[in-house]
């Protein structure tokens, strides 16, 4: 597959949707994880990604105009032991429970389909991240409808066992803007992934399209000792 660059990948599309990036810096010591999300309506873009625990969770930047939470207020980073769940919903606890209860994270989906914002249904995506003994491995997932058809769901997970450095993958929502909103497709994209936490962050926030982005959180944790450091980036500030 070939390594695409993502400062183009995002540049090129005005609205990937929502998007999971994971992977390994370039000299193999931290595991890397991005997550942002875009809006189009007032409603999805009146949110900030605040703290919570050792994750996050997304609120209302003005809970005055906040009008369905429903799909948009959950947490999309939770770390439960030595793993770390990354989603673009509230699966994040189905896996969360799921795998505290020793299911996989595939068993943990089953419960799940794709977003009920029709005619979009809009694809649940999610990852997660196991780093244990000085070792790496990550996995994602798509729960989309079968071309729009919501009686239907497909099922994608893709394992990446000891990845290779500097490399990640990355899977978004939605192919680019319309109307409905055309879901992903295929398996995720191969991107390049940077040493630095601070230029990945820079480059994955100046790339997103001005008009639609929202929030990005970046994590990159150190795969020998587990420790992290994270960094948040809400356009809404106070």
């Amino acid at each position: 597959m070939k390594m695409l660059n993502l400062a183009e990948e995002l540049k090129g599309n005005p609205y990937p949707g929502r998007g999971i990036i994971i992977g390994k810096t370039p000299d193999g010591t931290k595991a890397v994880t991005a997550y942002f999300i875009m809006g189009r309506s007032a409603n999805s873009r009146n949110r900030v990604f605040v703290t919570e625990g050792e994750g996050i969770r997304t609120e209302a930047f003005d809970p005055s105009k906040m009008e369905d939470p429903s799909l948009i207020i959950y947490a999309p980073v939770r770390v439960l032991g030595n793993k770390t769940i990354v989603t673009n919903g509230d699966q994040t606890d189905t896996i969360y429970e799921g795998m505290d209860r020793q299911l996989t994270f595939e068993q943990s989906l089953r419960s799940r389909e794709f977003e009920p914002d029709g005619p979009n249904y809009t694809p649940r995506i999610s990852g997660i991240m196991h780093i244990e003994n000085g070792t790496y491995n990550y996995a994602m997932s798509i729960l989309k409808s079968n071309n729009g058809d919501p009686e239907s769901c497909n099922r994608y997970t893709f394992a990446y066992n000891h990845p290779a450095a500097g490399e990640g993958h990355f899977i978004h929502t939605y192919m680019g803007d319309g109307n409905p909103l055309p879901s992903f497709e295929g398996e995720p994209k191969l991107v390049g992934i940077l040493d630095s936490m601070e230029e990945f962050t820079d480059m994955v926030w100046e790339s997103l399209n001005e008009d639609n982005k929202v929030s990005l959180f970046v994590r990159y944790i150190n795969i020998e000792t587990g420790s992290c450091a994270s960094r948040i980036i809400n356009k809404n500030k106070k």
